[in-house]
């Protein structure tokens, strides 16, 4: 799957492209003592070209910002679905 998402970042409109490679591999990268390296990763591997300067410089501003985008962009990329146990 591969789905175009667009942000709205610091006022800021930038696109990204997500795959299921894109998420499954950021969970896999994702420990309990690294979180912000996968983060930064996902949101640089998947922002397009065309917004990648500009999205530097977001990152390099804004502490705690990839986290952020990062949480948005996999949110989008696979919503929530109701799930239960039927007994």
């Amino acid at each position: 799957m591969k789905k175009q998402i667009t942000l709205v970042i610091a006022a800021v409109t930038i696109g990204f492209t997500m795959t299921t490679d894109d998420y499954n591999g950021y969970l896999n990268e994702i420990m309990p003592d690294n979180k912000v390296a996968p983060a930064y990763n996902l949101v640089m591997r998947t922002v397009d070209a065309e917004h990648k300067e500009e999205l530097r410089s977001i990152l390099d501003t804004s502490p705690g910002a990839a986290l952020q985008i990062a949480g948005l962009l996999t949110q989008e990329f696979a919503p929530s679905i109701a799930i239960s146990v039927k007994k």
